[in-house]
């Protein structure tokens, strides 16, 4: 207990909040590419200042940001509809302690978050913050931070689901050649194929059994922590008082209709499935298949286009944070892209690698970039490159290459606060408070990942 404690006092001194965070990174990255990327000089500096510019405000990047945020707007709008909020009140009626508690939030949030990274995120803070209301109804004790820790790990699972974003762009018609666009890549071109379909990655047998294994020893874990973790009552906020107005007149109407919803919502979702029936066949998935499907199912579980738009407003302002916050990474991602950081640490490892070795390398150096780069997508489109000449001079299978990169990229989410933002917000906690919870997961799934890829 008094161990747990004092880990915690040390991240709260340690830890700032995320935006600063963000900042400090860029100050390390624009030295680190100063010092250790050619030599010291007025031009050097700003050529990294011009990068770090170019990188803020990438269009293909800005592109992704717009996939991404859509991922996550959508999912918490999904979260707040009624049937799901129904389910959330049904899951957290069966706890009873601050044991049961961490377990049920974690495994149910996994579970979600194996399906859209945006709605697990969600999912898990709204699970958290009902548990927590739920503690105060019930009288028992919790500990609050653990049990937003638990709704967190669905991003140490989200990059081997079915939005992962490596995996997903691999999927795609010519994406993997798109990474090579210089002509001395010729030789790479020839090798690759047109894509690697997610049934090869995602769904692959081998990859759903890591996740089987994690969705058992994380919330056993979490288990065994929470018995040792201080618990205590907490305080909430009282929530504001929402007022409505009664009275529907004229044009109004149609704001409320539910005949109108169905039909837009049946529409959306007719034209999901007519579009994408091959790739839904082949369980070939893309970030605009997955946006597409759940702005249909978001329409039709909120019932009205009224309390769509209502969920709306209050999901873009959990965002808030994480938009502001791309552009800072992306210019990072510049910055490390073009001093060539990015494929120093890649090449680094892959040049000590084994055909054996060589994926459990590829986790590491995901990781790592990760922390300074928390954008499985950017990342991937820097860092892709040399996973994939790598994997094809050392003859591993590209489909391995890609989940060692996904697996390492999502386990230092455990560490890196940027995508607990949302969570944060909806629960009133501090990043510096779940971290060394946190942590612990992310030395968990680091040794069950490293064994896997060893194993397949």
């Amino acid at each position: 207990m008094n161990a747990a404690l004092l880990v915690e006092k040390g991240f709260k001194k340690l830890i700032p909040a995320p935006f600063t965070l963000a900042v400090l990174l860029t100050l390390a990255t624009m030295l680190l590419a100063f010092f250790f990327t050619g030599n010291p000089s007025v031009d050097s500096a700003a050529n990294i200042l011009t990068a770090w510019q170019f990188g803020m405000w990438d269009p293909p990047l800005l592109v992704f940001a717009v996939q991404m945020m859509l991922i996550l707007v959508l999912g918490h709008v999904l979260v707040l509809s009624k049937p799901v909020s129904r389910l959330t009140t049904k899951l957290t009626s069966v706890v009873r302690s601050n044991t049961s508690a961490v377990v049920v939030v974690a495994v149910s949030t996994m579970l979600v978050a194996f399906f859209n990274w945006g709605l697990g995120l969600i999912f898990g803070a709204i699970m958290a913050r009902k548990v927590a209301e739920t503690a105060k109804i019930k009288g028992f004790r919790i500990n609050y931070p653990l049990i937003g820790a638990a709704g967190y790990t669905g991003l140490m699972v989200w990059h081997g689901g079915m939005s992962g974003s490596a995996p997903l762009k691999a999927a795609e018609e010519g994406h993997l050649a798109s990474l090579f666009p210089l002509a001395e890549d010729a030789a790479v071109l020839h090798a690759l194929p047109s894509f690697i379909s997610t049934e090869a990655t995602i769904f692959s047998s081998w990859n759903l059994l890591l996740f089987a294994v994690l969705l058992i020893v994380i919330p056993a874990v979490l288990y065994l922590v929470s018995k040792a973790a201080p618990a205590k009552e907490i305080e909430l906020p009282n929530e504001k008082p929402v007022h409505r107005n009664k009275i529907i007149e004229g044009a109004e109407r149609l704001d409320h209709s539910k005949w109108l919803n169905a039909l837009f919502g049946i529409l959306l979702l007719a034209a999901f499935f007519i579009s994408y029936w091959e790739n839904i066949l082949s369980a070939n998935l893309t970030p605009n298949m997955l946006n597409f499907l759940m702005l249909g199912l978001c329409i039709l579980m909120h019932g009205s286009f009224v309390s769509f738009l209502t969920a709306l407003d209050e999901a873009i302002v959990g965002a808030a944070a994480i938009l502001i916050q791309f552009p800072l990474y992306f210019g990072i991602m510049g910055i490390m892209r073009e001093t060539g950081m990015v494929n120093d640490i890649a090449f680094f490892f892959a040049g000590i690698a084994t055909e054996i070795s060589l994926p459990v390398y590829t986790f590491f150096s995901a990781g790592l970039v990760n922390i300074f780069v928390p954008s499985g997508g950017g990342q991937w489109a820097v860092q892709g490159p040399v996973v994939l000449e790598s994997a094809l001079q050392l003859g591993v299978p590209l489909n391995k290459a890609i989940m060692a990169f996904a697996y390492g990229d999502q386990i230092t989410n455990m560490l890196q606060p940027f995508w607990a933002l949302p969570l944060l917000a909806i629960t009133r906690l501090k990043a510096r408070e779940i971290l060394p919870y946190t942590l612990i997961l992310m030395v968990t799934g680091t040794a069950i990942y490293i064994t896997g890829l060893l194993l397949i």
